[in-house]
């Protein structure tokens, strides 16, 4: 028979023994705090806005991150990502899509978003369905990256169902979005007074900042004024095209290209008259025409005849510095295999076709620029892709 104290002794150290797993358990689990809403069932069950408003952000984000999580979404954000690695319940799929989600899931997803948007001391992208009926103010839109400019105003747009047919990567991040839904006909009066006044200051802001005099919008206050080429210095050849086209638009034209058709239709202003006449624009709008016409010219040449610095394309988005790259290729005709991309240069009048295009018809000053470009791109891609939302 043991004695007393041997049994002591057993008990004390099991103690110790489950203590010290105890310990380690927790030791090893940096997301202690997930544990509750791990065990969650977001598919058949709801959260109140009680219980996400108690939560950390950062804990916010992590939570988003287990209901997509459950579905093997593969997210961007650093922090998401690592959590979900570290989870033994996590099975990554790399074609997860949003429609895996249902209706209690994507209303849990609302709540958990909103509540994240409340506790941003700045405005991110993801954040405009909480300003719906909020004015912004420059102090509330902090400061961010062309890109995530960009990505703000067009989700106030996005929430209305506006598709982005004219910018690929744009549709493609509002396809991500498990909100979004593109509407059949997207009507922009459906937009409030407060959702157009927010549009109006990111626009004013994004423009300061770029060091822009002028943007694609602005040409209903040039109705009978004239601009000049250092107005149109910093805009991109894809917005002097807009610009140009603007003038048009304002007086009814229905263009043939239809991803400016599209964009175009996407304006509150625009009203379509199948009878206009390019002979209806002159005066101060024909002279501005020309004005523009002939800026692009010159920096559609410059392109392959004068090197590109990486300070001339500082402020331009990834799609921009894109199409500049592919036009110093598509002024050797080259065929393009992407869709979006051929129709968009089949559409400019120098375009034409070279079915036998070869590298080796580049200049050494293309060439170049071809390097100039590839590296900026890079670095603006790898900025743009850290945009989750």
């Amino acid at each position: 028979m043991k004695s007393p104290v041997t049994i002591v002794r057993r008990i004390t150290l099991l103690l110790l023994l489950t203590l010290s797993a105890s310990f380690v358990a927790n030791a090893q689990d940096d997301y202690p705090s997930m544990k509750k809403w791990e065990s969650f069932d977001f598919a058949s069950k709801s959260i109140t806005t009680a219980d996400m408003n108690a939560l950390e952000i950062d804990d916010l984000k992590l939570v988003r991150g287990v209901v997509f999580g459950k579905h093997g979404r593969v997210f961007k954000d650093p922090d998401i990502r690592r959590f979900l690695e570290s989870r033994t319940w996590f099975k990554a799929d790399p074609s997860f899509q949003n429609s895996a989600l249902n209706d209690t899931e994507r209303r849990n997803l609302d709540v958990i978003r909103i509540a994240e948007a409340q506790k941003h001391e700045t405005v991110q992208p993801g954040d405009m369905r909480l300003y719906v009926d909020r004015a912004l103010t420059r102090k509330k839109l902090g400061t961010h990256t062309n890109a995530e400019w960009t990505v703000l105003a067009s989700e106030i747009e996005a929430i209305h169902g506006k598709p982005f047919a004219g910018t690929p990567w744009l549709q493609q991040y509002f396809d991500e979005r498990y909100w979004y839904t593109p509407a059949a006909e997207y009507n922009p009066k459906s937009l409030s007074d407060i959702e157009r006044k927010n549009l109006t200051l990111i626009d004013t802001i994004q423009r300061q900042a770029r060091h822009v005099a002028i943007a694609p919008g602005d040409m209903e206050f040039f109705e009978n004024k004239l601009i000049s080429d250092a107005m149109l210095r910093g805009l991109s050849l894809h917005e002097l095209r807009l610009l140009r086209n603007e003038i048009y638009a304002r007086h009814g034209r229905v263009f043939k290209t239809m991803w400016i058709q599209q964009y175009f239709g996407g304006q509150p202003w625009y009203d379509p008259k199948e009878d206009f006449k390019d002979e209806e624009v002159s005066g101060s709008d024909k002279t501005n025409v020309e004005t523009i016409v002939a800026y692009e010219n010159k920096l559609h040449n410059s392109i392959s005849t004068k090197p590109i610095t990486r300070a001339l394309l500082q402020g331009l988005f990834v799609e921009d510095v894109r199409k500049m790259r592919d036009e110093i290729y598509a002024r050797h005709g080259k065929v393009f295999k992407d869709p979006w991309t051929q129709k968009y240069f089949a559409s400019f009048d120098w375009y034409k076709a070279n079915p036998g295009y070869s590298d080796g018809q580049l200049s050494s000053v293309e060439k170049a620029n071809l390097v100039v470009i590839n590296s900026y791109e890079k670095k603006a891609v790898t900025a743009m892709s850290t945009i989750e939302g």
